[in-house]
């Protein structure tokens, strides 16, 4: 993804779609590993035949799964960008604000990309570049915006934006901190001189 090659996706038919969004559900709600075909194709009100004919494998359904969560967040993000305006400093606020929204709407239990990586780590997975790919995209992002920041130091910024953000994304899932992108947010206001 962003720079690197996209992985091959599937045309959703409505009996496909249905199990993509039962997929998603029991994926983020119980863990990749922990959900089976049959239980997908079960609450999808679909065969396990319909399930491989649309898909494949499981593997392809993740990919589905975690590629469509991409999308979505990369969608909400380019928004908040637009919203925020020119100014570097809004835009890299606003991806923290972005990433609050989204969590609260979408990711009680932490970040699906993290959740994801935790169960597949292994490089030959077909959701593997799914999962590495949006996090460079990430740090990609945050670099253009400490560009315009920083050039000097716009790779250190990076990479201190993307951890703080990757903390807040953790550490809301776990639930240790009442406002973790605000504890972010203060941290990255704080790095930008506002």
């Amino acid at each position: 993804m962003g720079q690197e090659e996209k992985p091959r996706r599937v045309r959703l038919t409505p009996g496909a779609r249905r199990v993509l969004e039962a997929a998603e559900r029991l994926f983020y709600e119980r863990g990749i590993h922990a959900v089976g075909v049959d239980l997908i194709a079960a609450e999808a009100g679909v065969t396990k035949k319909t399930l491989y004919d649309r898909f494949g494998s499981k593997g392809q359904i993740v990919v589905e799964y975690l590629a469509g969560r991409d999308e979505r967040w990369r969608d909400l993000l380019a928004a908040r960008l637009e919203e925020a305006g020119e100014g570097a400093a809004a835009r890299i606020e606003a991806v923290f604000e972005a990433s609050r929204a989204w969590s609260e709407r979408y990711g009680a239990k932490g970040c699906s990309m993290i959740n994801a990586y935790a169960e597949i780590s292994d490089p030959d997975h077909p959701a593997y570049p799914v999962i590495t790919g949006q996090k460079r995209w990430m740090l990609g992002l945050f670099t253009g915006l400490a560009r315009e920041v920083d050039a000097a130091g716009a790779d250190r910024l990076a990479r201190t934006l993307m951890l703080l953000h990757e903390g807040a994304l953790v550490t809301h899932g776990v639930g240790v901190l009442p406002d973790p992108f605000g504890a972010a947010l203060d941290q990255v206001r704080d790095l930008l001189g506002r």
